[in-house]
């Protein structure tokens, strides 16, 4: 008796989200935005995720694209993975007496975007209790109006064919599961959630890569642009 397999190619025929070919336009708008809410200076991003997800490495690359060369002006550590930006202890609210605590936050204190961050090749491995976590930090911001995005970063990792080449991201069989799965877990509409390559292993810049980031970056600030502009 013969069977006949049937084999699935890894990449998609047509990718599921299109990055423009030019940055200039992303670039240019990044660079020049400036809140037009009188009472805010700064649009203030909160990036969230577990240790290691590539926070600070999406800072940097961020940096990066607006320098227009590899820089890493926020700390990272790629051998502990030990997370160099602000910890917080969910078992422990902040109160009166802490020295980061703001008892009388003014708009341009608060946070204006949240940023949910997790590495797409661990989206299966992460424990239910950091699922959990993430959930609450989202539906705590929900509940405050805060509008929300999310990001995959090490998208290289997750996937053979984005590693060989970055433009088959949106073309991935893989990474659109991992999306998928993301958005399940966490409850994030898929239009919110963009796949990513921190530049924490390059030493030139890739406008490939940095397409990835601006298109994330930008979405970022049209949601919070759309906040301040709702207060």
């Amino acid at each position: 008796m013969l069977t006949s397999l049937i084999w699935s190619s890894p990449l998609l025929s047509q990718p599921r989200r299109t990055v423009p070919k030019s940055n200039k336009d992303n670039l240019d708008f990044v660079k020049s935005y400036k809140p037009r809410n009188s009472k805010v200076k700064h649009l203030r991003i909160l990036l969230h995720g577990p240790v290691g997800a590539g926070k600070s490495s999406f800072i940097n690359s961020v940096d990066s694209v607006l320098q227009g060369r590899v820089t890493g002006r926020v700390p990272t550590d790629a051998t502990s993975e030990k997370s160099f930006t602000e910890q917080f202890n969910p078992k422990r609210q902040m109160q009166t007496g802490d020295p980061s605590y703001n008892p009388s936050p003014t708009l341009d204190d608060k946070v204006h975007v949240l940023v949910s961050v997790i590495p797409a090749d661990k989206v299966t491995l992460l424990s239910d209790e950091v699922w959990k976590k993430m959930r609450e930090v989202r539906l705590a911001a929900r509940d405050m109006g805060i509008p929300q995005v999310a990001i995959l970063t090490k998208v290289e990792k997750a996937c053979a064919e984005v590693k060989e080449d970055i433009n088959n991201v949106y073309k991935s069989r893989y990474l659109k599961e991992q999306v998928d799965m993301f958005s399940e877990l966490l409850g994030l509409p898929l239009n919110c959630i963009f796949l990513v390559r921190n530049y924490e292993t390059k030493n030139s810049m890739n406008d490939s890569i940095s397409a990835l980031i601006l298109c994330a970056l930008r979405h970022m600030i049209d949601y919070g642009k759309d906040y301040l502009k709702d207060l």
